[in-house]
């Protein structure tokens, strides 16, 4: 059996551990033969061929080690190997004519580098990671429709447009103004349009560093789609965008699919579902290593991911199913008010926001949804304090707030999270932290995390404070399918363990649905006023926000899971005419 040996050098500390603990515990190294040795830079390393998965070193103090057991039938060399004991990819998705194909799979399991690769940003090395790359992945293809494209992609035959999916960096490669930028990138004179249909309009003056997140992520958007390119990748394009500004990039991106092949990274599943016409499944092992399905039709292949089998493949790669059929359950809302807030109002200088009063009882979850720019995230600040209103007086309320935008901290994820948490140490806060896969990562830093590793760092955090109301806001962004499930079931437990409350504002109608009992609509005209009434049962709320966006949902009767109708549709014309736009 083959095996694969990781070790996250960031975690190793030799120097902390007794002089490298996991060489003296080795049987092969103890027998006076080498498995683990000593490399160059000082950290232990493992010769793969030599282990013989006893396990022992898997307790590593730092939990730096990770011993994998391929499957028995993967006997290709991989496609890519970033280095000595490091992350291996095994096979590549297929882009075809014309056709958006969707790429659905865990965060840290190759689909990333699949995407540079396709890009041209990353050389495969077929395993070869101490020798220069030698573009000898065209001789492994050279049957098949891959090798025809990287043969054309190595000689500067095709063109490549590249969405990445770290957008925040947008502004320490360009400098200057919106504008500038979007006349530089224009190969297909469509920018005018692009800037209307993206809601560009009123920023196209700025510099780009004062952009938000989702005014960057549509500004790379638009600079993805105006390139020439017979391939366009598109890495999370929906992250930091409110429902109509996803529906709107979905529809883009559909029309530009009748010229061109695309690929698509979304985690968003009704968005996937929406814009894909087939699928392709990345599995794996988080971190280790990852492979690619066959193509697949788009509701076989989403449904399939989330039973965790692939029948074509004949692989098991979850031993759980993810259903979102008890989305509904009754949970006890308690009758005591916790939070009650006046009528606030709150002007700036070019934006004015007006709440009515309401309240918020023990165990209930008020699920917040709207557009962007109406104020979802100024409501949250004023409750919290970090905010004063102009009008409307809080009384002194304990509010523990997760903000949208993600802090980097000094230390490591533990120190970071133990601090000030006097329930750290508890059953229920480390078997969280387990759910959440932050266990692997107490000794990281920040700056050593993916966007998904700090959300899920940051929501532990929030929910260590000692409070008796939390706020999260955009809890899903950045985290894949299977831990969008379990924020919300972390979530969900908490407050009824704790006997308290919490307000979520979020985009992804899935994740909402699963986690909120009662939604509070945001309403206006983004950047420039938004106003709020009072919080509606989830159904009411559902549907209220769903016609005002001119939006008709189902449900998939598998899985639970949502479904975005086409327009015109006739299931989207019967639950307009029913004025069902949220099929529960």
């Amino acid at each position: 059996m083959k095996r694969l040996a990781i070790i996250d050098k960031n975690k190793c500390h030799p120097d902390k551990c007794g002089n490298y603990w996991c060489i003296s515990v080795c049987p092969v190294n103890r027998a006076n033969k080498e498995c683990i040795i000593i490399a160059e830079d000082k950290k232990a390393a493992i010769i793969e061929e030599a282990c013989i998965g006893c396990g022992l070193c898997l307790k590593c103090p730092f939990d730096a080690i990770q011993i994998v057991n391929l499957p028995e039938k993967l006997k290709q060399d991989p496609i890519h190997r970033y280095g000595q004991n490091m992350f291996e990819l095994f096979s590549l998705p297929i882009p075809k004519q014309n056709t958006v194909v969707g790429i659905l799979g865990r965060n840290g399991i190759g689909k990333s580098t699949a995407l540079q690769i396709f890009a041209n940003q990353i050389t495969p090395n077929l395993g070869n990671y101490d020798k220069e790359p030698e573009n000898k992945i065209t001789e492994r293809y050279s049957k098949s429709f891959l090798g025809d494209y990287f043969k054309k992609l190595y000689n500067n035959q095709i063109k490549i447009s590249y969405k990445p999916q770290r957008i925040e960096l947008l502004p320490k490669i360009y400098k200057g103004k919106v504008i500038d930028l979007i006349k530089k990138i224009d190969e297909k004179n469509i920018s005018d349009k692009l800037i209307k249909e993206l809601e560009l309009t009123n920023v196209i003056n700025r510099n780009i560093d004062e952009l938000s997140g989702g005014e960057l992520q549509r500004l790379a958007i638009l600079a993805s789609l105006s390139k020439k390119a017979e391939l366009i990748i598109l890495d999370e394009p929906c992250a930091f965008l409110d429902i109509p500004q996803r529906i709107k990039v979905a529809k883009l991106i559909r029309k530009l699919s009748e010229n061109t092949s695309i690929l698509v990274v979304e985690h968003d599943l009704a968005i996937l579902d929406y814009i894909s016409d087939e699928i392709q499944i990345f599995y794996g092992e988080q971190a280790a290593y990852g492979i690619v399905s066959q193509s697949k039709t788009v509701k076989r292949g989403i449904n399939e991911y989330l039973d965790g089998f692939l029948p074509d493949d004949n692989v098991r790669f979850r031993n759980y199913q993810i259903r979102f059929t008890k989305s509904h359950e009754e949970r006890t809302v308690k009758q005591e008010i916790i939070l009650e807030y006046p009528e606030i109002t709150k002007t700036f200088k070019d934006f004015k926001l007006n709440i009515s009063k309401g309240e918020v009882k023990k165990r209930q979850i008020l699920g917040i949804m709207g557009q962007n720019g109406l104020g979802k995230s100024t409501f949250l600040k004023i409750l919290s304090g970090q905010l004063e209103a102009d009008k409307g007086k809080l009384e002194n309320t304990s509010i523990s707030l997760k903000p949208q935008q993600l802090t980097m901290f000094k230390g490591t994820v533990e120190e970071f999270l133990s601090l000030d948490n006097e329930s750290y140490s508890s059953s229920w806060f480390q078997s969280n932290i387990e759910k959440l896969g932050l266990n692997r990562l107490k000794n990281n830093k920040a700056n050593e995390l993916s966007g998904g590793e700090l959300q899920k760092v940051h929501i532990m955090k929030c929910l260590s404070k000692d409070a008796r109301i939390f706020a999260l806001d955009e809890p899903s962004a950045f985290i894949d399918v299977e831990d969008r499930l379990n924020v919300s079931k972390v979530i969900k437990d908490f407050i009824k363990q704790k006997d308290i409350c919490a307000l979520v504002v979020d985009h992804d109608f899935q994740f909402m649905d699963y986690l909120s009992d009662s939604i509070l609509i945001f309403e206006g005209i983004p950047g420039k006023s938004g106003k709020v009434d009072k919080p509606l049962k989830k159904e009411e709320g559902m549907n209220k926000i769903l016609k005002i966006l001119d939006i008709t949902y189902r449900k998939d009767q598998e899985t639970g899971r949502a479904r975005i109708n086409k327009p015109n549709s006739q299931k989207d014309i019967q639950q307009k005419k029913d004025n069902v736009y949220y099929e529960l």
